[in-house]
């Protein structure tokens, strides 16, 4: 339970809940061991957010780094949560939390300039097939439309799987205060926020339609990873197939969403 709203309604508390609540009055009265005892808190956050994001990292990625980053995010939340809003802090923290790891993933830049030319290259191969044939190609078509085999391609969108997890985080909009969402933050949070505008109904209209236009494996693995914030090594266990071949269909499913979304974009 989110105390920080559970306060403002005549429920019974737990002491740990009634302790929490005491420390939030605190720290909105300016006290800077309540922030700090908060912080310790609401750490777990980062751990689960960090822990998702890395699951498509490679090893050279720290996972401390990535705790270390969303801090920052967490500390951000704490300092701009308006609980007057009505909106349970554990939402409202998440999507800052991932937005501060992700960007100093992009300024790192660590994407060799060759995957990411191999991206572009799917890309374009996957959109011509598909304005070809009129549905999503499948593996063995982009692999022949591409010039190599079926394992290079397996390889390639290994390669590329990173790029494609965070493809969902991009920012798309901003909310009431300015801060950036994402598509994917429009979506996980429907009705959370009473507040929230048309705009933000459309967006998860579009983005549920596109989900819905994938391959059953594909939904499968996107509801998974973004919605029940299993791992990419949890969804293979569960599939009967690698990490490395869910990657593959996740990239596969994050370039159709995109595709999708930008055909919706167009006038």
């Amino acid at each position: 339970m989110d105390t920080a709203r559970a306060t403002q309604r005549d429920e019974p508390l737990s002491p740990e809940a009634r302790e929490l609540a005491r420390l939030w009055e605190e720290f909105r009265s300016g006290s800077p061991a309540a922030r700090e005892r908060l912080i310790l808190h609401y750490a777990p956050l980062v751990k689960y957010v960090a822990s998702r994001l890395g699951a498509g990292l490679p090893q050279t990625v720290e996972q401390a780094d990535l705790v270390s980053n969303g801090m920052f995010g967490l500390m951000e939340a704490l300092d701009r949560f308006d609980p007057a809003r009505q909106v349970k802090f554990e939402t409202y923290a998440i999507p800052r939390i991932r937005g501060a790891i992700l960007d100093e993933l992009r300024a790192m830049d660590w994407v060799p300039r060759s995957i990411r030319f191999k991206a572009r290259e799917l890309e374009k191969a996957t959109t011509d097939l598909e304005g070809r044939l009129k549905r999503p190609p499948t593996d063995e078509e982009i692999a022949a439309h591409l010039g190599v085999g079926l394992d290079e391609l397996h390889q390639v969108l290994t390669e590329i799987s990173f790029a494609s997890v965070m493809a969902l985080d991009e920012v798309s909009t901003s909310d009431d205060e300015g801060d950036p969402r994402s598509l994917l933050d429009t979506l996980a949070a429907a009705g959370a926020d009473p507040t929230e505008g048309l705009e933000g109904r459309e967006m998860r209209v579009m983005l549920a339609d596109a989900i819905g236009g994938l391959s059953e494996r594909e939904k499968f693995v996107v509801t998974l990873y973004y919605f029940e914030g299993l791992t990419l090594s949890e969804i293979g266990e569960i599939l009967g197939v690698t990490e490395s071949r869910v990657c593959q269909i996740h990239t596969k499913a994050v370039g159709g969403l995109r595709r999708s979304l930008q055909d919706d974009d167009e006038p």
